[in-house]
């Protein structure tokens, strides 16, 4: 298979203290929500647009997730060396409160200052 049909990788922001808060929401779903979640997750890995995937600002975007379980769930991303970085995610409620984009943003950015550097 030609490198440009593979998907892109995913992986989850970890924070500093080694946390993943994506990792650790999506285990606290049900595994049908969980499952949803999964799914438009891996579709996202080859590019696709709305609905499900709607580009925000400065280089984030949202996957738009339908749960079974009637509720609708938002995972916060960018691209970095070639792979979708999880930033955030949370159960929206109506508007997506704006300290949740901006705490996706602030990890997306502190991903970006690490360009070419070794954290520890």
């Amino acid at each position: 298979m030609p490198d440009s049909l593979k998907p892109i990788p995913l992986v989850f922001w970890r924070s500093a203290t080694g946390r993943e808060p994506v990792r650790e929401w999506l285990n606290e779903l049900s595994r049908e929500d969980k499952r949803t979640i999964g799914r438009d997750i891996a579709k996202v890995q080859w590019p696709v647009g709305l609905p499900l995937c709607r580009p925000l600002s400065a280089g984030m975007w949202e996957v738009r997730a339908s749960l079974p379980s009637k509720r609708e769930a938002r995972v916060f991303f960018g691209f970095h060396d070639g792979m979708l970085i999880a930033v955030h995610s949370i159960i929206k409620t109506q508007k997506t409160p704006t300290e949740d984009l901006a705490l996706a943003r602030q990890r997306f950015k502190e991903l970006q200052s690490w360009q070419g550097k070794t954290r520890t």
